[in-house]
């Protein structure tokens, strides 16, 4: 059922991000996602990164459709359908959160006074939501070297003990997913994954989104370390909009 709330404020996270805040009286647990339309152009799967009594995404334009939401104005109707797929589990136990680029959208709702957080992004003007974690809490990566140390999570993982985290969180893009999985994958640690791949109908119907007979929105889009093991394409393989097989990051 498409359902729609009027978008109550606007915060500009960066100059390429916005966060749109609306009222939806729906529970939401952290990491699960709604599909957000745009009328006459088309839908597209985004996590909730506030998930309280009022509830928010936070979006970067990166194609038609969400160019037309990140244009919605305030006063402006959102509409949208979910909530769908399973959450992170959550825990009050020390936690690590790697985000990069857009994807500490959806680590946002987990953050609490004893996270970390290891963010990454390309340039210093694409950081989110480094201001929730204390500066002896955060390590942040950019590829340029314009904020924090030049470099990727991973780099930054080889130089930290991670034993004392009673689970580690992490999304972001498929290239960056996939070296952290390569990292920990024999680690033994609690480590939770937030995917993202092209969604058509975000309840299990198109298949848009498998990953080796996964289905991200109904199996995911949070898959633990031992469950990424078992997709053979994951990091290597995706399927386009017109259902094309292609590579990870072309």
């Amino acid at each position: 059922m498409m359902l729609k709330s009027r978008v109550t404020r606007i915060e500009r996270q960066t100059p390429t991000v916005v966060t749109l805040f609306f009222n939806w009286d729906q529970k939401v647990l952290p990491g699960q996602f709604i599909m957000v339309w745009a009328p006459g152009i088309g839908e597209v799967p985004m996590s909730l990164s506030h998930t309280g009594d009022e509830k928010a995404i936070t979006i970067k334009s990166y194609g038609p459709t969400t160019e037309a939401i990140i244009k919605i104005r305030e006063g402006d109707y959102i509409f949208f359908r979910g909530p769908y797929g399973k959450p992170f589990t959550s825990t009050e136990n020390k936690k690590l959160m790697i985000g990069g680029g857009s994807g500490m959208a959806s680590l946002r709702p987990l953050v609490d006074n004893n996270s970390y957080g290891l963010i990454s992004a390309r340039t210093r003007d694409e950081i989110l939501f480094s201001s929730l974690f204390s500066s002896n809490r955060l390590k942040i990566m950019t590829d340029d070297g314009s904020a924090g140390r030049k470099g990727y999570p991973v780099d930054a993982l080889k130089e930290m003990d991670l034993s004392p985290f009673h689970i580690i969180y992490v999304c972001g893009p498929e290239v960056m997913l996939n070296s952290v999985f390569q990292y920990l994958k024999d680690s033994g640690l609690n480590v939770e994954f937030s995917l993202e791949r092209n969604m058509k109908c975000g309840i299990g119907v198109c298949d848009s989104c498998s990953i080796s007979g996964f289905q991200l929105c109904r199996d995911g889009p949070v898959f633990s370390l031992s469950t990424l093991r078992e997709m053979e394409e994951f990091g290597r393989w995706k399927l386009t909009e017109s259902g094309k097989r292609v590579k990870v990051g072309t």
